[in-house]
């Protein structure tokens, strides 16, 4: 149906002598479809056009008696607006062809093609179980990267680990007191944990300890040798733990450049800074002020003679700025840190890379709540290890496995992509910057709007297909007019929504448009399979109802892997 949008465009243009890519952007889509397929608001010529709307609409509508178009069955002028009835026949026949000549990228437009897009998402603190924390950050990015990529951009994706900074000297001091006390060879990400829970609780009462973590820290800093190595150790195991759940997130990464990466590209930073006249002393520490904007300075030396997150943020963008040279720059980090990127971006705007800072956004997020709208893990007895939510959610999708279909095959494969697709689905249903309701109950239902809702509905397209044994991808002989009930041509318009719904979700940065969208096609094809026979008796109509059940699958499964979800084959 794009092409007859553009059509339409194009021949209100040439009535109007006006501009057919803005004409474009202005056409709608009606909230009922009684109301017509296309609408144009005619309002957004009277300024050009010096006339009301409502004469503006019968004008052109007069305008298409002299233009031929078989695209339009009809026009009517409703007010100010002109609304056209597609002829359902050509819309079928446009939207199959389309999906057929475009194959698996049938939805991108490629209009990334040349650029580059860096996504920053996940970047949890090394020495920890990855937690429930960054599940958002974690999920919401991997659909962007996969969204960003589909579209044609060269994407770089970058996992900014926190794996800098004193905290992380504790754990090496604690290590070096009790490792014997210690086994590392199970899971050794538990075990550093237990060692920095353990050396932060004994610290309160011993002022030697906190000297052993700074001395740590001063070692490490320096490129200590014996530093360094427990360094890198501790790292590289917090990066095999964290591995295991980008495996079931399917979420990819292009560089795991965390914020030691740019501890020796910071002094340039405060040097710059320096030059260019911004830093100020403030009660012992160096800062940016921010006063004229509405912020709170902005420490890039603290008190102490440290940096801080803002310092490495800076010498983090400026090396992508030289390093990339990017068209896009999305960092996916929590609500709670819009203070920052905000006067993160204006102290590089400061110092004249505003051009750059305009191509970067802080895509931010809302917080996981239980059902009782309180914080995940603020509660005593809550889960927050990844792990364990995953295990849950797993051991549940299998026992509801064992009760509605005990005999299937590879019951514990499909488990793992029913339990880890539902808490996907599930964080990504809503609008990201609210708060998501975090219910196993809820995300396993496969009656509601949820994953496994979705999955069962595309291993029902693949079922149908697979008992037809009829090849359904030759649709020269489709008889397109089978397909005119009114369901059925909804379901079809809204197959023809895909790219655009896709270009809303990137320009948007927001997953859960495509989340929506596949959920209403999974329910509409719902529907369509209730009312009617799809291996009905007339070999015509079966074929056009098979192809139509071919494309709602295919369509259902690229969703779903564009948000990071597994499709079973079988449920």
């Amino acid at each position: 149906m794009k092409k007859i949008k553009l059509q339409i465009a194009n021949d209100i243009a040439s009535i109007t002598n006006l501009d057919a890519k803005n004409i474009y952007e202005y056409i709608e889509i009606p909230p009922d479809s009684k109301m017509g397929d296309y609408a144009f608001p005619c309002f957004k010529l009277a300024k050009d056009l010096k006339k009301a709307p409502p004469a503006i609409a019968q004008d052109i509508k007069n305008g298409f008696n002299n233009i031929s178009n078989d695209d339009i069955d009809k026009i009517e002028v409703v007010g100010g607006y002109i609304n056209f009835f597609v002829n359902k026949i050509q819309c079928i026949k446009s939207v199959f062809n389309d999906v057929a000549d475009k194959g698996e990228f049938y939805g991108s437009s490629m209009e990334g093609k040349g650029k580059k897009a860096i996504i920053e998402y996940s970047s949890p603190n090394i020495a920890k179980p990855f937690h429930i924390g960054h599940l958002r950050s974690t999920v919401i990015g991997g659909a962007l990267y996969n969204i960003y990529k589909f579209m044609g951009y060269d994407v770089v994706g970058i996992n900014h680990l926190g794996d800098w900074g004193i905290q992380f000297a504790k754990v090496m001091a604690g290590i070096s007191l009790w490792k014997e006390e210690y086994n590392f060879d199970v899971n050794p990400i538990d075990e550093i944990l237990k060692i920095y829970v353990r050396f932060s609780n004994e610290e309160k009462e011993s002022e030697e300890l906190t000297n052993l973590a700074r001395q740590w820290f001063i070692r490490l800093e320096h490129g200590d040798e014996e530093a360094v190595n427990l360094w890198t150790w501790i790292r590289k195991i917090s990066l095999e733990s964290y591995n295991k759940t980008y495996d079931l997130l399917n979420s990819k990464f292009d560089s795991t450049n965390g914020e030691a990466f740019y501890n020796d590209k910071m002094q340039a930073i405060v040097e710059e800074l320096e030059q260019k006249n911004l830093l100020v002393e403030s009660e012992g520490a160096k800062v940016v002020m921010l006063d004229k904007y509405d912020m709170p300075p902005c420490i890039i030396i603290t008190s102490t003679g440290t940096t801080i997150y803002a310092t490495r943020d800076l010498a983090a963008l400026k090396y992508r700025i030289d390093t990339y040279n990017f068209d896009k720059m999305v960092y996916v980090v929590g609500g709670e840190q819009q203070l920052h990127f905000k006067q993160f971006f204006k102290v590089m705007s400061l110092m004249g890379y505003e051009d750059y800072v305009k191509k970067c956004e802080h895509v931010y997020f809302g917080l996981i709540v239980d059902k009782n709208g309180e914080k995940i893990g603020s509660r005593k007895g809550n889960s927050v290890l990844l792990k364990d939510i995953f295990n849950e959610a797993i051991n549940k999708s299998l026992e509801i496995i064992e009760q509605k279909n005990p005999t299937l095959e590879n019951k514990e494969e499909i488990a793992k992509d029913i339990g880890v697709g539902a808490i996907i689905f599930n964080d990504l249903s809503n609008n990201r910057i609210k708060d998501e309701i975090f219910d196993l109950d809820i995300m396993l239902n496969f009656n509601g709007e949820t994953g496994p809702y979705v999955q069962f509905m595309y291993v029902r397209t693949r079922s149908i297909l697979e008992k037809s044994n009829i090849d359904v991808c030759d649709i020269s002989n489709i008889d397109f007019s089978l397909l005119q009930e009114e369901e059925t041509f909804e379901m079809i318009k809204h197959i023809a929504k895909f790219e655009e719904t896709l270009k809303n979700a990137l320009d948007k940065n927001e997953p859960s448009i495509l989340t929506r969208y596949i959920v209403t096609l999974a329910q509409m094809y719902s529907s369509f399979y209730a009312k009617y026979t799809i291996m009905c008796d007339d070999e015509k109509t079966r074929n056009a109802r098979l192809v139509l059940t071919k494309y709602v699958g295919d369509i259902l499964k690229k969703g779903m892997n564009l948000l990071g979800m597994n499709c079973p084959e079988k449920m």
